[in-house]
């Protein structure tokens, strides 16, 4: 007999079938055993009477967690409708034979079967390969999921190519200090801090691409917003106009990105007590008219033209007041806190680039790059490095390439939002940070 997933019972009312999974949990009512099951399309409860003899003895021995392969008759569920809360409430199995596959060898450091599983972040990470299995942090990540494959599938039907690039190179992308140094054979290499240049590359080529993939800051930050790898989603696109036409398609990348969460995943946003509303026209303004909201409306008063982590919370905080938008495009950013290949606005001093702000915290920069091969390697030298130093990077600029822009989005940060997660670390599979490297 073939395996029926759980998620195909309601239509197999009166047949007997074959199901394999996990025991969520195991609880005995008088002589009746109670077994809840669960795969990956859902769960189930079946029930093990004492006629079944070599079942229900089998059945004593089982406990939470146990993966077992059990045979059973499909029964409407006494209570019909009112049992309906899930796909498969209106049915049970009644069981006929039972086999346990694999059972744990050791007692659970936390509970499994804890709806909330409220525990500290260090036991959650700790027991990460245990805690995973809990269901509300198991939506976390058939989210994410949903997340990673709407982009994808936005990114190819807007013509975008997807490429995969390297991530051990042999200088640092963005220059500065915060990348990672390894030993590659005799030579020294570096983590990639962002797939920029090969993206550039890229759009001399196919014009659109984008990646999803691995990128590492050795940044020693212990904040709920940074970890130091995480997975970027990133995109690239030449014969544009203005850093205007970048923006446009990543706020219809988010429209529909956030869409395609709303209506995939309704069961998973509802663990969490999230409804999600449709992504209209995102604001824009320049840093400094934030900059002065931010004096005017708060009381606070930026040194530099810059925003911190506090300013960005709260002039979402007022976008989301004023304009109703849970995001904002920042724009404008000075000359001297963005990377070398950032297009300079009309007044120098500016960059034609942005940050997009959701929720309170920035989950992508972007903007217009220089394309011009003099210009850049002048850009270079003012910001105090070497041309030499990225000689392949700039044969792309040799042999010509059209003007272009591009976005580096955050992809953990939208779901640490969209759920409310304490830290971006619970958003994150297997995270890394300072001092966590398992598992």
């Amino acid at each position: 007999m073939e395996r029926t997933l759980i998620e195909k019972t309601p239509g197999l009312v009166g047949q007997i079938i074959k199901l394999r999974g996990w025991v969520s949990i195991r609880r005995d009512h008088g002589k009746l055993i109670f077994i809840d099951l669960r795969d990956r399309t859902g769960k189930i409860q079946m029930v093990i009477i004492p006629d079944k003899e070599e079942a229900y003895n089998a059945a004593k021995e089982v406990r939470n967690e146990y993966i077992i392969e059990v045979e059973g008759l499909v029964k409407a569920r006494p209570g019909g409708a009112k049992n309906e809360k899930t796909p498969t409430g209106g049915v049970e199995i009644e069981v006929e034979k039972l086999l346990v596959i694999t059972k744990p060898e050791v007692e659970f450091p936390v509970n499994i079967a804890d709806e909330e599983m409220n525990l500290q972040l260090e036991t959650l990470l700790d027991n990460r390969t245990v805690t995973l299995r809990n269901e509300k942090i198991k939506a976390i990540f058939k989210i994410y999921a949903e997340m990673v494959g709407a982009y994808a599938r936005f990114m190819k039907g807007e013509s975008f190519v997807e490429i995969k690039t390297p991530k051990i190179l042999n200088s640092a992308t963005e220059g500065g200090a915060n990348f990672f140094k390894i030993k590659y054979f005799d030579q020294d290499a570096y983590l990639a801090q962002s797939p920029q240049f090969y993206k550039q590359a890229g759009a001399a080529v196919f014009e659109r691409v984008f990646e999803i993939g691995s990128v590492f800051r050795a940044e020693p930050h212990y904040t709920t917003r940074h970890v130091n790898e995480y997975i970027g989603l990133d995109a690239e696109m030449a014969f544009i106009d203005s850093f205007e036409e970048v923006m446009d398609e990543l706020e219809k990348t988010m429209q529909y990105v956030i869409g395609e969460i709303a209506k995939n995943c309704p069961a998973e946003l509802a663990l969490y007590g999230v409804e999600i509303s449709p992504v209209e026209k995102i604001p824009r303004m320049k840093l400094t008219e934030a900059l002065e909201i931010l004096d005017k409306e708060y009381g606070k008063k930026m040194e530099d033209v810059d925003i911190d982590a506090e300013g960005e919370r709260l002039i979402c905080e007022w976008v989301k007041k004023n304009h109703n938008s849970d995001f904002v495009f920042l724009t404008h950013y000075p000359t001297n806190i963005r990377p070398f290949y950032s297009m300079p606005s009309p007044d120098p001093q500016y960059t034609e680039t942005f940050d997009l702000l959701f929720m309170g915290v920035e989950i992508a920069s972007g903007g217009q790059r220089i394309h011009d091969y003099n210009q850049l390697v002048a850009s270079m030298k003012k910001h105090h490095l070497n041309p030499e130093d990225f000689a392949h990077y700039l044969d792309i600029f040799k042999y010509g390439i059209p003007p272009h822009g591009g976005w580096g989005l955050g992809s953990e940060r939208i779901v640490q939002k969209i759920l409310g997660l304490g830290s971006i670390k619970e958003a994150v599979l297997f995270p890394r940070d300072v001092k966590r490297l398992t598992p």
